[in-house]
């Protein structure tokens, strides 16, 4: 069983400027919940025990979010307000259980985020996964990759099948279609021309990650913009020959990771909120924005 999950949260975020210079993106909301809940939710149903942010030196909220606020809550039990309760007392639910722990790191690109938590991965397989996207699944996207490494033992990475038209923006891979939704990857090439598209499987922020990854890591080279990219490192291990599988999640992907994607998430999961979606949809019909 994997026990850790690690969340990279030291990017500079500047697709949601001006927002992200005083809003870490990880606390966007959707809905009434922030980007991170949705994730460390996540990585928890799918048995993850240890948390591991990588955070960029002004970035410690994100273990606050998930720590009591005795104070607050008693200001809210003295004034009987009962709603606002049941709304810390689910991010408390979420929390226990859950060791959560933080390494500072520079935005160097994902994958020196990532290897930065090696010493307190150790010598194990873990989850990595991005808050910028969400999934809505009946079985947490996260899961559904645990529950194929529990054979395979190799590194998975979630895909999802994408409009041609919309792949250039993503790492792309070649692949060899191993069992329903399961593919052994031959090649990863990031954002490729509508004209050479190699599938239409793109690659998603979820992975379970082993420690012969980290070893990759540790020796990547900066890449032109001066980062070291996960996905370039999986695409330098398969051409090593190195096991790489990728699963095609089942679900929905809303991305959040720019201003377009967000919005566009945000209004539907506003739409859907179980205590507040109904008169949403009513507010957008009166407004003829639907």
């Amino acid at each position: 069983m994997i026990t850790k999950a690690i969340i990279p949260l030291a990017g500079l975020a500047t697709r949601h400027l001006p927002l992200s210079k005083v809003l870490p993106k990880e606390f966007l909301p959707l809905g009434d919940k922030p980007l991170l809940h949705y994730v460390v939710q996540e990585a928890k149903e799918a048995g993850a025990e240890d948390i591991i942010f990588v955070v960029s030196s002004n970035k410690k909220i994100a273990t606050d979010y998930f720590k009591k606020a005795p104070q607050l809550e008693k200001i809210l039990e003295e004034k009987k307000q009962v709603d606002f309760l049941e709304s810390l007392s689910e991010v408390e639910k979420l929390a226990n259980g859950l060791t959560f722990s933080y390494v500072i790191d520079k935005p160097l690109g994902d994958g020196h985020a990532v290897l930065q938590a090696r010493k307190l991965v150790g010598e194990e397989p873990c989850f990595v996964l991005y808050p910028d996207d969400i999934v809505e699944a009946a079985t947490p996207c996260a899961s559904q990759l645990a529950q194929v490494f529990r054979t395979s033992e190799k590194p998975i990475l979630a895909l999802f099948e994408l409009p041609a038209e919309k792949l250039s923006s993503y790492g792309v891979v070649a692949a060899e279609k191993m069992a329903n939704r399961l593919y052994k990857i031959k090649s990863i090439v990031e954002k490729p021309p509508k004209n050479a598209l190699p599938s239409r499987l793109a690659i998603m922020g979820r992975s379970i990650i082993t420690p012969e990854v980290f070893d990759y890591l540790k020796k990547a080279k900066p890449n032109k913009k001066g980062e070291i990219s996960l996905t370039e490192t999986f695409g330098q291990m398969v051409k090593d020959g190195k096991i790489i599988y990728g699963y095609q999640c089942e679900g929905r992907w809303w991305e959040c990771g720019n201003k377009e994607d967000w919005l566009k998430s945000f209004v539907y999961f506003a739409a859907r909120h179980p205590q507040f979606g109904k008169e949403v949809r009513k507010f957008m019909r009166e407004e003829k924005l639907a």
